[in-house]
């Protein structure tokens, strides 16, 4: 499983890697696809997309989403992404299309897949890699959060500004992880249907990374 995912998070990882949580998370989640290869998504080979789109020395944005779509053909490594040609698109991913439109003035596109924005610098990261068909947060508790949050702070720990967007209670409840003021953390609701009125709407998330990321010194997002 560990093969799939690129030498230079490898390297930054390896210490995460050794550990036996690790190790057990690994066997629990090779199962996983052992017994429903068809019913846990991402599909295997995409498990760590959005890492191998976004090496760990070109992180500009962060952005955390909870655990994969549980729809079948949805899921492909990255947070709220969809690959192109899946429609309609999730609701949660219609909402961000309607804010970077309000925000930004521009649609998304390749549709919804979000693969574009990985490639200049954004780490489109689910807390959770992993879920069964149909079962939102089926893999919690498997040892992904624990590895998921080392990611983040060592992100946090980086002398470069970076931008992290948390969106949601469960993406804030990361906050404490960041360290060091030269970040930017940006909070608002959950994108989903239930929560996007309640502050996801007029965030302005989007023009905001790009003005900080300029205000550093570093090329903003072409969203």
């Amino acid at each position: 499983m560990i093969s799939s995912l690129s030498d230079d998070w490898k390297t930054e990882l390896s210490e995460e890697l050794v550990k036996p949580y690790f190790t057990d998370l690994v066997t629990k989640v090779t199962l996983a696809y052992n017994i429903s290869p068809n019913q846990v998504f991402p599909p295997k080979h995409q498990l760590f997309s959005a890492f191998n789109s976004c090496s760990f020395t070109n992180v500009k944005v962060v952005i955390l989403g909870q655990d994969p779509y549980p729809t079948k053909g949805h899921a492909h490594g990255y947070c709220f992404s969809v690959e192109q040609g899946v429609l309609p698109l999730p609701k949660s991913l219609q909402n961000i299309a309607k804010e970077l439109g309000t925000d930004v003035g521009v649609a998304l596109k390749e549709q919804g897949d979000l693969t574009a924005w990985a490639r200049q610098g954004v780490l489109l990261m689910n807390s959770i890699l992993t879920v069964h068909e149909g079962k939102p947060g089926s893999h919690q508790g498997f040892g992904w959060e624990r590895f998921t949050n080392s990611v983040i702070q060592r992100l946090g720990a980086r002398k470069e500004p970076l931008v992290f967007l948390l969106w949601g209670a469960h993406a804030i409840a990361k906050k404490s992880l960041i360290l060091g003021e030269q970040h930017l953390v940006l909070k608002a609701p959950h994108p989903s249907p239930l929560s996007a009125y309640r502050g996801f709407y007029g965030c302005k998330h989007f023009s905001q990374t790009n003005d900080f990321l300029q205000s550093v010194g570093c090329k903003p997002i072409d969203w």
